[in-house]
């Protein structure tokens, strides 16, 4: 394992188009949440915060889909975004993006990796 990677869950607790996880970390100092959700059969990452108004998107814990499961959609104002990218498809994000996060699955389990602006949570 790469000492920079952090767990985050093991494989099956993310399905396709179904629930994600959050997890905790620290984005421009800011201490806030992250999720990862399973799309197109791989996990994608992105910083729990809309592009539009700086909220989190999930409407109950861990729903990020909207009811197709082809986007990511924002609880507070609809805005929705394409899971594989984090850009905004429609709604009121207007060519805004979700801030992505480098995740990697390996062995069932799935792992991120700090990047400049998001790093671990402070304890």
């Amino acid at each position: 394992m790469h000492d920079a990677e952090i767990f985050i869950c093991d494989s099956a607790d993310i399905a396709e188009g179904g629930k994600g996880v959050r997890f905790p970390v620290t984005a421009s100092g800011e201490d806030c949440t992250a999720f990862v959700v399973r799309y197109a059969e791989r996990p994608r990452a992105y910083l729990n915060r809309c592009a539009h108004v700086p909220m989190e998107l999930d409407w109950n814990h861990g729903e990020f889909f909207e009811s197709s499961g082809l986007y990511l959609m924002c609880a507070t104002h609809g805005a929705l975004y394409e899971p594989d990218t984090g850009k905004c498809a429609g709604g009121p994000c207007r060519g805004g993006k979700l801030q992505p996060i480098a995740v990697v699955e390996r062995d069932n389990k799935i792992y991120w990796e700090p990047n400049d602006i998001v790093r671990p949570a402070r304890a």
